[in-house]
């Protein structure tokens, strides 16, 4: 299966305009009957004809995108200056009516991940769970 993108970039090391790191995001959709129906009518690249050009007006840059089956139909990893621009793409693409589902995930590197692991052995003993 080919994916579009490039896996050979480091995540970690891309800046944003404003000198900042970019953030890196999964979105997971799922078509409505009729935007398959018209896709079957009409078969085109949704990845390259809509999602390229709605990240392109966010700042955004495309990672790696693919079609599936299952409960999503496409998932897309891209990375957008912030989690409002991103918000501002699921929003989008949520109002235009072609997608039943979607699912926006924000991914963390893995020095964020040891940055949040970090933080929550500080804080462990103020957490007591319902036993």
């Amino acid at each position: 299966m080919a994916l579009l993108g490039d896996a050979h970039e480091s995540r970690t090391s891309l800046v944003n305009l404003n000198g900042g790191k970019m953030s890196l995001y999964m979105y997971q959709l799922a078509y409505t009957s009729e935007s398959l129906a018209a896709q079957v009518k009409e078969p085109q690249d949704r990845i390259e004809r809509a999602a390229k050009p709605v990240l392109k007006a966010i700042g955004g840059k495309l990672i790696v995108a693919g079609y599936c089956y299952g409960d999503y139909d496409v998932v897309i990893i891209f990375e957008a200056p912030d989690d409002q621009a991103a918000a501002a793409l699921a929003l989008v693409v949520g109002a235009g009516g072609a997608v039943k589902a979607a699912k926006t995930t924000k991914l963390l590197s893995g020095e964020d991940w040891i940055a949040a692991l970090t933080k929550a052995k500080g804080i462990m003993s103020a957490y007591k769970p319902a036993r």
